[in-house]
């Protein structure tokens, strides 16, 4: 069974920057691609970026250039780190362990998902 954990959600100006991350355990980390999803109310999830065992990314196109996916093998934990952050951006994020890159993008194939952090962007 895997466990995972997010945090460094809060609340910031835009224009700020906040990084979250997701600590894994139960499992054999290195050896699995992880997503980070984000749902704002009334919208449905969406995918924001994912990595690859070999650290292989994808971006949605609205936050290209802004957040940036990295992992950390050795802590068992993957990071969302936001820059430049819009009003738009509020939602929470969810991270999710084990999925598949195809096609350029990310399958969330497996049950585990992450409790979520919030995080809100005021203007």
């Amino acid at each position: 069974q895997v466990q995972l954990v997010e945090s460094g959600g809060g609340l910031v100006q835009a224009g700020q920057s906040l990084r979250l991350s997701c600590a894994a355990s139960g499992s054999t980390f290195s050896i699995n691609a992880m997503g980070w999803y984000r749902q704002a109310p009334g919208k449905q999830r969406e995918l924001v970026a994912a990595i690859s065992t070999g650290s292989s990314t994808y971006y949605a196109d609205s936050v290209k250039g802004r957040f940036t996916i990295s992992r950390d093998n050795a802590k068992n934990t993957v990071y969302l780190q936001m820059n430049n952050l819009k009003p738009e951006d509020t939602a929470g994020y969810y991270c999710h362990y084990g999925g598949a890159f195809y096609r350029g993008s990310y399958v969330p194939n497996t049950s585990y998902w992450g409790q979520g952090t919030q995080v809100t962007v005021s203007s």
